[in-house]
């Protein structure tokens, strides 16, 4: 049974690589599997369909993110640090941002384009980072605009990636988190002072 997980995990994993790097639809079955070195018969035993792939990468990017996000809450003090963990994510991450582009945004766009069924279920994962960071907002103090807030740092977070990598720009990436990190020094809260 942990053979048949392990191999498994194996597929999704490569698959997850794989989608990142060249796109969901130019990613085959025997990409796959000759990157996690199965035959076709030992493949098809775990997957039957490319979008069964999706449905397992999707879950597991869902998983990543809410470990990920988990992480930032247990370890950063305050609201305000845990939004720059955020917001360093893009520094964290800029080789694969400015060759590959964000993996969550890359995905959604290339299933909105084709109007993939998956569409909505990656777009879940924008909403696990929306969540987060509107209770973010919302321990700032700005409880009535949190969720604009947080849709504007994540709107923003993807310009960043977008024109990160488009310019291929590691410079650019740097120079927006700092502006990010001084816009949140903004939205402290006096003390006594709430929204």
């Amino acid at each position: 049974m942990s053979d048949h997980t392990t191999t498994r995990d194996r597929i999704v994993a490569a698959a997850d690589e794989l989608f990142y790097q060249r796109g969901f639809e130019n990613t085959s079955f025997a990409d796959i599997a000759k990157e996690v070195e199965l035959s076709r018969g030992n493949f098809y035993y775990h997957f039957k369909t490319k979008d069964e792939i999706l449905a397992a990468v999707i879950a597991r990017r869902k998983a990543g993110t809410q470990a990920m996000l988990d992480a930032w809450t247990a370890s950063a003090p305050t609201a305000i640090e845990r939004l720059r963990r955020f917001a360093e994510m893009l520094i964290q991450n800029r080789k694969s941002i400015q060759r590959y582009g964000c993996p969550v945004g890359t995905l959604c766009s290339e299933l909105a384009k084709t109007g993939h069924p998956a569409q909505e279920d990656a777009g879940m994962i924008f909403g696990q980072f929306r969540s987060w960071l509107r209770a973010q907002f919302e321990g700032l103090g700005h409880r009535g605009e949190a969720d604009a807030l947080a849709m504007h740092l994540l709107s923003r977070s993807q310009g960043i990636a977008t024109l990160a990598h488009t310019f291929h720009d590691e410079a650019f990436i740097h120079h927006e988190v700092n502006e990010i990190g001084r816009w949140l020094l903004s939205l402290q809260q006096p003390a006594g002072k709430s929204r």
